[in-house]
């Protein structure tokens, strides 16, 4: 599949797959901004890039495992969603679990990528069949 994208920023780097789309279901975003996150602050960071995804498809961005294992610093909104209208610049909603700021350089991997397909549906109002579950809901299968 091909999707059109757009540098909105000079330094912007495309994003890529770490070791190719055969082993990595996510494309590594990169920013295009130095900054630095404090403990328990948010932070909206730029990549530089605009998409223009097909109907159906969306762009979910994640956290990467490392940023959040080493340094407590994830995605509040995981997995954010691109619409395929929206072609402002993507930019990644960073915060700092952690006790220590967290520094960020130009050209740093701060999120994953991945495109997927959605259906759109429409509502039909109607009785709901029966099943064995029913209506449990929180803790209903037993398993803690």
């Amino acid at each position: 599949m091909t999707i059109k994208i757009k540098r909105v920023h000079p330094d912007a780097q495309l994003p890529t797959y770490a070791h190719g789309p055969l082993e990595d279901a996510g494309m590594d975003l990169r920013s295009v901004e130095a900054t630095t996150i404090a403990p328990s602050q948010t932070y909206a960071v730029a990549t530089g890039l605009s998409i223009e995804l097909p109907p159906g498809y969306e762009a979910q961005i994640r956290p990467r495992s490392g940023l959040a294992f080493k340094h407590s610093i994830t995605i509040p909104n995981a997995p954010g969603t691109i619409d395929p209208a929206y072609r402002g610049e993507i930019k990644v909603i960073l915060h700092n679990l952690g006790a220590e700021a967290f520094q960020i350089h130009p050209g740093d991997r701060i999120a994953q990528m991945i495109i997927a397909r959605y259906e759109a549906i429409e509502w039909q109002e109607a009785d709901l069949a029966g099943s064995t579950r029913g209506e449990g809901g929180f803790g209903s299968s037993g398993v803690k």
